[in-house]
């Protein structure tokens, strides 16, 4: 039986990968795309969505945009790392599936109070103010909710956006604090693990080798987006961040981590954003977080490039 999930995101490079391997993976039913402002603003998260669900021949999915700020803050976007349009690399077109009339936010609640409790999955992979803003408004979705699978958060990696705090985070603090406290089972892909999944220049070779219009976008989209990655880390290639949430619903053997507590910072200007997590067990505050640390790269890779492999 198929697993019905939503994918809240903020399309992104790599958000498009995580798409993707969603809608090439039968076991997923993705019963929508949410769209937040993050990596670029909402107008082209919503679009870029769109264009993701084209490319993979199923204008099916349903696409709704949702909150285009963090709850409480200015919006803080990541044009240096993803482009201009979000989705730099590839020639990119006007979507023609329209956007939904309905806000995100309403889709997610009348979604989960709709479907049976427990029977949806949320895998946000982009900052949480849909699901931090739907959990405030409709308080009583939240038991509703089968589990969230999120990328968001690094521990030993430290920040990507700051010193501390990972980009997802740090846009909307007070959004994740809402879903880290919602008592919701969580698996979070910090950056401790997405680091260690690497487009090396064999794997984005791999995904160029298919053949096919979906293998050749994915090879250009990843060859802008590592280059920042690259330069930035030294590293023999990019991390691979939001696939990985993705990955672990179809695979979960090829991760590990540990169930401890995540608390996150929203106070300091100097550690904003930073997801505190207890691995040593320190603290007596309750684990409410599965944090992987480490994934079977070869694995990983093998997986998403034998299921883009099945687009168009």
């Amino acid at each position: 039986m198929s697993r019905k999930i939503i994918i809240d995101t903020d399309p992104g490079q790599d958000d498009a990968v995580a798409i993707l391997l969603a809608l090439a993976s039968p076991e997923l039913e993705l019963l929508g795309l949410t769209a937040v402002a993050g990596n670029v603003p909402l107008a082209l998260t919503a679009k870029n969505a769109r264009i993701i669900c084209e490319l993979a021949g199923r204008d099916d999915v349903p696409v709704f945009a949702g909150c285009a700020a963090p709850m409480h803050r200015p919006l803080v976007t990541a044009e240096h790392v993803h482009g201009k349009t979000g989705l730099d690399g590839p020639a990119l077109w006007e979507p023609a599936m329209p956007l939904q009339e309905a806000h995100a936010v309403d889709f997610l609640i009348d979604t989960l109070r709709r479907e049976p409790a427990g029977s949806v999955t949320l895998c946000p992979i982009g900052p949480l103010t849909n699901l931090g803003t739907a959990f405030e408004r409709a308080p009583d979705i939240i038991p509703r909710v089968a589990e969230i699978v999120l990328m968001g958060g690094a521990y030993f990696e430290v920040g990507n956006i700051t010193p501390a705090a990972e980009f997802n985070i740090y846009v909307d603090p007070e959004a994740a604090e809402i879903v880290f406290k919602s008592g919701i089972s969580i698996t979070q892909m910090p950056l401790d693990v997405t680091h260690k999944a690497l487009v090396t220049r064999p794997r984005l070779e791999a995904f160029a080798a298919l053949g096919t219009r979906t293998g050749a976008f994915t090879a250009e989209m990843l060859d802008f987006f590592e280059r920042f990655d690259i330069e930035k880390y030294g590293s023999e290639g990019g991390p691979l961040h939001d696939p990985t949430t993705i990955a672990y619903l179809l695979d979960p053997g090829l991760f590990s981590g540990r169930h401890v507590n995540v608390e996150i910072e929203t106070g300091s200007d100097l550690t904003r954003g930073m997801t505190v997590a207890d691995w040593w067990g320190v603290t007596s505050r309750a684990p409410n977080v599965t944090f992987i640390g480490d994934l079977d790269a070869a694995g990983f890779f093998a997986l998403l490039t034998e299921r883009l492999a099945r687009l168009p």
